[in-house]
């Protein structure tokens, strides 16, 4: 590798990590705001541009770069593809309050950047290959967010189909001791933190704002898109809507979702053997072949070899 090489490739690894750290790990409020409810906590005399030095570069920056080409790339990007994708990180859990447009933006900057990487791999070779490194290089870089995001998605549902029975179970704990459903879905947030907890504790939280329990719970099942969630959530409103206890029906709830985790993983231990099959025979048994029949080959090799000498 030249030295060229390498220092292009810190660079695209510096500017990577910090478009990361902008669009995934930014504060979900103004960090100006809460810059100025710190100052104003310390009772101190400062001036604006005293708090906005005070504030991390990425927040100084950045953020305000992305805002801006996100507010182009608004105008260039249809509204379906918009909504499509807004629809994708709402799925994936909104990984800090990241717009569409923004994704877009940053989309956009991994491909030219990754593209431009590959031109100076690929660099010193004829023009045919060169350009395939960059197509191959721009691809990468265009489905890279994506797959990121998807990959979010999947993690996301995986965690509240695997956390569903025990919070049911909770619920159901704490409906047979008197507290209503809103209070037993507060205690599933208040008890654990993860995907389904905050979810509950956002049912509430739009509750308190005004919007129908019945509102509320389809936008939960809309936001995270699981069948078992799905069923619950029906159930739980055909039981409003017919006047059945709630108890009864999230008992039933919690058993319905306990078989199909248990089924899940039968399945999940069915398919175990087929998965394995392909390492085992392309990695795992031709490793063993080679260590078995080895020291028979070589000593083939040298039986043949003195027969030769001798004769």
């Amino acid at each position: 590798m030249t030295p060229l090489f390498l220092i292009v490739l810190g660079i695209a690894a510096i500017i990577i990590i910090g478009i990361s750290i902008v669009l995934l790990r930014r504060s979900e409020e103004d960090p100006l705001s809460s810059r100025i409810d710190e100052f104003a906590v310390r009772e101190e005399m400062v001036s604006i541009e005293d708090i906005e030095l005070s504030m991390p570069i990425t927040d100084r920056i950045f953020v305000p770069i992305i805002r801006r080409v996100s507010e182009f790339v608004v105008r260039l990007t249809p509204q379906t593809t918009l909504e499509r994708t807004t629809r994708l990180l709402e799925l994936a859990g909104n990984p800090r309050n990241m717009t569409a447009a923004e994704f877009w933006a940053a989309r956009g900057f991994l491909t030219v950047l990754i593209g431009g990487l590959a031109f100076f791999v690929a660099r010193g070779n004829p023009a045919g290959k060169i350009l395939l490194y960059i197509l191959g290089g721009s691809a990468l870089g265009f489905m890279l967010p994506v797959m990121l995001l998807r990959s979010m998605k999947d993690r996301r549902q995986g965690a509240v189909i695997k956390k569903l029975p025990d919070a049911l179970d909770l619920m159901t704990i704490c409906v047979d001791a008197g507290l209503t459903f809103n209070a037993a879905m507060q205690k599933v947030d208040e008890k654990w933190d993860d995907e389904l907890a905050r979810e509950f504790g956002r049912v509430i939280y739009e509750m308190q704002l005004g919007k129908t329990r019945r509102a509320a719970l389809k936008d939960m099942s809309e936001r995270l898109d699981v069948p078992d969630v799905t069923s619950f959530i029906a159930a739980v409103l055909q039981a409003e809507q017919l006047g059945v206890g709630i108890g009864k029906v999230l008992r039933i709830q919690s058993q319905q979702m306990r078989i199909r985790r248990r089924q899940r993983a039968e399945e999940k231990a069915q398919q175990a053997p087929v998965k394995m099959l392909f390492p085992m025979v392309f990695l795992i048994f031709p490793t063993i072949f080679l260590v078995l029949l080895g020291p028979a080959a070589f000593q083939i090799i040298r039986s043949d070899s003195l027969r030769g000498v001798t004769g």
